[in-house]
């Protein structure tokens, strides 16, 4: 009787360390979040990273998809160029002309409009520019040879400001006072207010920096509202006819959420609890 006993005992323990040690699951289990799906490499300019949206974005786009976005923020002019040396999947920028010859140029595939916000004149608030329009504006800094810091980094906000002077005829050359940065948006304005000069800038990153109590800035907005400030965003995913490691199927992943319903509302919410307005707003078609 008592072998017996011991043989029940331990065909017992044998069965619950089976039962324990088995990886078998059944379909009534549940099946967690999203799969990972991998990375996305985007290039971009400093403006979507300066205002935090890239930030805001990039975990509901993990949770909605699968897919890890991770992106370098340079000047356009520079984001391009990682396109086109297909060291980025995506470019996310601001400079529409530039963006079409990148398409032209078989770099990308199709520029899709993403969203938009506009550029403003910020500098001391002394009475000496006080123009409605770009026009006065800038011939108010040239004439005076007030200081004004540029970006100087073929950046979206660098070429627009190029084109505002060289649409004007006017010659920075001939102003001792005009300088350029070669940094990044929020570089640029802190170099202004540290110099009490002039600057372009987007309003996404000047609302992001005038508003942060840290940083102090003695700035104020001396010309906005004209059309010729109006600044768009653009999407483009890199040709993998050009690239073939290009990582085309994250990249329209990225595209075709970021020109969603859903994720337009988001962007055009983004900033209006901490700034009193939205930062970018949604134009996708």
């Amino acid at each position: 009787m008592k072998k017996l006993m011991s043989a029940l005992l331990i065909a017992m323990l044998v069965f619950c360390f089976a039962a324990c040690g088995s990886d078998e699951t059944t379909g009534d289990e549940p099946q967690g979040e999203t799969a990972d799906k991998g990375t996305v490499m985007m290039a971009t300019t400093t403006s979507t990273e300066d205002t935090g949206l890239l930030d805001y974005l990039a975990p509901i786009f993990k949770e909605d998809t699968g897919w890890t976005l991770e992106w370098t923020a340079v000047g356009t002019g520079e984001a391009l160029k990682l396109g086109e040396n297909g060291d980025v999947d995506v470019v996310l920028v601001h400079a529409k002309a530039s963006e079409e010859e990148f398409v032209a140029s078989g770099y990308g595939v199709e520029r899709f409009q993403v969203m938009y916000n506009d550029f403003v004149v910020v500098g001391p608030d002394n009475g000496q520019v006080d123009g409605d329009d770009v026009e006065t504006c800038f011939n108010q800094i040239q004439d005076g040879k007030l200081p004004f810091v540029s970006r100087g980094d073929d950046s979206g906000t660098d070429k627009k400001e190029k084109e505002i002077w060289a649409e004007l005829g006017i010659d920075t050359a001939a102003n001792p006072n005009y300088i350029e940065s070669g940094q990044g948006m929020g570089a640029t304005i802190t170099m202004a207010d540290e110099q009490q000069a002039y600057c372009l800038t987007d309003r996404g990153t000047w609302l992001k920096y005038v508003n942060d109590s840290d940083l102090a800035i003695d700035l104020t907005i001396v010309c906005e509202g004209d059309s010729a400030l109006f600044n768009q965003y653009g999407v483009i995913a890199v040709n993998p006819e050009k690239y073939e490691d290009t990582n085309i199927e994250g990249a329209n992943a990225f595209i075709e959420w970021i020109c969603s319903d859903e994720v337009q509302e988001l962007i055009g919410e983004y900033g209006i609890d901490s700034y009193g307005q939205a930062l970018f707003i949604p134009n996708a078609e």
